[in-house]
């Protein structure tokens, strides 16, 4: 739905008896926060006037300065299919504004806007497809989750074996209903570890769709007596999951990325953006691998990405340019996982990559080999550094890169960070079982 107005948004919760609505917005870490009103309170919500405690979510305001406002952007109104038919529920997506009316400057959708609109000064749109994976667990007798599952299912397997796969249709009967368009789905390669893809499309639009896509998934996956998590590496030994972003700038309506007469069917802005991120990519993966967990999954012999380098087609590198007619030229960056704040990491990728453009940042040679078989001097010697090993050493490296915490602001990047750190003193010095099945017995 497009270009929706207040009479419009009134008269459809009219005629499809919509009872409740949902004021959504996203804190900066990624989470999904809600205020509800009903139907009567309806027209106060579209006049922005639902006011919230922003110093009770996590990296918003202190107590000085608490009251935030919700401003809905009509245009994501959605009705949830799998609430009740009579007394419907519907959610609108909101943008948060200071009492002044000045847009909040820690609001990861307006840190995303913002880049959109460099983006657009300099005559592009931003064009993203995300690639999302997560698993399917069972539930104990309490109903909380687990990490166990009965199936033993692999890459693009069916059903005989794919215990998931009623739950995934269902999913993606439920996202087509709210106006998703749903291009493929199939089997993970882990057991239990499913990917349904969605179209490509605006940025802004799609990081809406990521956040509802994550609801959409661990609703329906509970109604099938499953958990779904989204958690990169949940289980040891097993692929991690991943959230590939496929990337491209148009102008004027059409793909600037593509050059036929290229050898690799790239313009000159495509090879310049892939520049832009991988300068930048060690500060941006605080962002796009936000947790500890994070990085168990950027480990060699798992097919994530371990070092920043780019090839056409070879899937080990971190960024790879699928095969396809310049037309539809893209890039794909492989590091993300579906743990990251959408907003805040697409906006790091368009900023980079237009950094690179401004600056005619050239890329290295393609790599165009297995990196995770060339031995340690071979990557040392072809000169191809590696992603941050683990959260600590990301977070070093975004508070070294300028132009990451200027895309951030001075806000976000000040409560991220803090946040972060904090995480990762808690992780080391928890006693984890690793720790007591290897040293209890033999200190």
């Amino acid at each position: 739905m497009n270009n929706l107005t207040k009479q419009d948004i009134m008269n459809l919760v009219v005629e499809e008896d919509v009872e409740f609505i949902r004021l959504q917005f996203t804190d900066i870490f990624g989470n999904l926060k809600n205020v509800a009103v009903t139907s009567s309170q309806l027209e106060r919500a579209l006049n922005n006037e639902c006011m919230f405690d922003g110093s009770s979510i996590e990296g918003f305001t202190g107590r000085v300065e608490s009251d935030m406002y919700l401003y809905p952007d009509l245009n994501t109104m959605t009705i949830f299919p799998w609430r009740p038919q009579q007394g419907r529920v519907a959610r609108l997506i909101c943008d948060i504004y200071r009492p002044n009316g000045t847009p909040f400057e820690g609001d990861p959708r307006y840190i995303l806007k913002k880049a959109i609109r460099e983006a657009a000064d300099m005559g592009y749109t931003f064009d993203v497809g995300p690639e999302c994976e997560f698993f399917l667990f069972d539930m104990d007798e309490n109903g909380a989750p687990t990490t166990h599952t009965r199936e033993q299912a692999g890459y693009f397997d069916m059903g005989t074996v794919d215990f998931g796969e009623n739950a995934r249709r269902d999913m993606i009967l439920t996202l087509e209903e709210m106006g998703f368009t749903v291009e493929s789905s199939h089997h993970g390669k882990a057991p239990a570890q499913h990917e349904i893809d969605f179209q490509y499309g605006e940025a802004l639009r799609v990081a809406d769709d990521i956040m509802t896509f994550k609801l959409t998934v661990k609703t329906i996956a509970k109604r099938h007596g499953l958990h779904a998590t989204f958690m990169p590496k949940p289980k040891f030994g097993v692929t991690g999951s991943g959230m590939h972003i496929n990337m491209s700038l148009n102008r004027d309506g059409e793909n600037i990325f593509g050059d036929a007469s290229d050898k690799n069917g790239l313009s000159r802005e495509a090879y310049y953006f892939i520049g832009g991120i991988m300068k930048h990519l060690k500060g941006m993966t605080a962002i796009t691998n936000p947790l500890v967990n994070s990085y168990k999954r950027l480990v060699p012999g798992y097919d994530a990405p371990v070092h920043i380098a780019w090839s056409i087609g070879n899937r080990s590198p971190l960024i790879r340019v699928p095969a396809t007619d310049s037309r539809h030229a893209r890039i794909e960056l492989r590091n993300p996982d579906p743990c990251t704040n959408p907003y805040l990491a697409l906006a790091v990728c368009l900023r980079a990559g237009l950094d690179g453009i401004r600056n005619h940042i050239m890329p290295p040679e393609s790599v165009d080999k297995n990196i995770q078989e060339m031995s340690r001097e071979d990557v040392q010697r072809e000169g191809i550094e590696s992603i941050p090993a683990t959260l600590l050493d990301a977070l070093n490296e975004l508070e070294k890169d300028p132009l990451v915490m200027e895309t951030l602001g001075d806000h976000v990047t000040r409560n991220y960070v803090r946040a972060k750190r904090e995480e990762w003193k808690e992780y080391i010095s928890d006693v984890s079982e690793w720790e007591i099945g290897r040293y209890l017995l033999n200190c």
